[in-house]
């Protein structure tokens, strides 16, 4: 027997495709140099430098304290979405029973309804890895700005090269921490599956919709414009 119908075989291949695009598309393409993150990365430099004027730098650490507590929170949100996704997968029989009283529900068997549910563990899964890892690159940019040269050697060549090497550390950092926000809303987007696999088709348009506006086509967008 078949757990894929042929709807779900579609949805769940565009809701692949999308993702994959998307994310291509911001960090692979011409295009995506001009992105809200892309822009956010030229300032990361920008703090770099400045940072190397100043001789007290505590507002700096403050600021990277920050940056890090805010990961270590999205690590731990992730952790208690896995929670809740095994919980959901333990808890078939009664979220079926659930889903079937919906006007859209489509009653599947348990088999691909636990298939669902590792689906979505295994998203939360890579948004923990990705934001764990970011935090672990934020722990390392605040050890390089502890060993940034002081102010009165700003201009030679190690401190130019200490703060590039920053700045690219600093930058990947916000590339893996925005890979697992982008995980969390595909996730909203793949709970339509749960519905049906016509409600996935809607919302991963939806999602897809909302970030790239965000990325391109926002207030915050225009108010980095240069």
């Amino acid at each position: 027997m078949n757990l894929f119908t042929l709807p779900d075989i579609f949805a769940i291949g565009f809701f692949v495709l999308c993702w994959a695009v998307y994310a291509i598309t911001l960090e692979r393409t011409p295009h995506g140099r001009n992105s809200l993150n892309a822009r956010m990365n030229i300032y990361r430099e920008v703090w770099m430098r400045r940072m190397l004027d100043r001789e007290v730098r505590i507002i700096d650490t403050q600021i990277m304290g920050s940056l890090q507590n805010g990961t270590a929170f999205f690590a731990s949100t992730s952790l208690l979405a896995i929670g809740g996704g095994l919980t959901l997968l333990r808890s078939t029989d009664a979220a079926m029973t659930v889903l079937s009283t919906l006007p859209l529900g489509i009653r599947s068997s348990e088999a691909l309804w636990e298939l669902k549910s590792v689906g979505l563990i295994v998203i939360f899964v890579y948004a923990f890895f990705k934001f764990a890892w970011a935090y672990r690159l934020f722990n390392y940019v605040a050890i390089l700005l502890g060993a940034t040269p002081p102010s009165d050697r700003k201009d030679t060549p190690e401190a130019q090269a200490h703060v590039m090497r920053t700045t690219r550390l600093f930058q990947s950092a916000g590339r893996h921490f925005n890979r697992g926000q982008r995980a969390f809303f595909f996730a909203l987007g793949y709970l339509g599956w749960f519905i049906s696999p016509w409600v996935l088709f809607i919302t991963t348009l939806a999602v897809v919709t909302v970030i790239w506006r965000r990325q391109f086509d926002s207030d915050s967008y225009r108010a980095m414009a240069k």
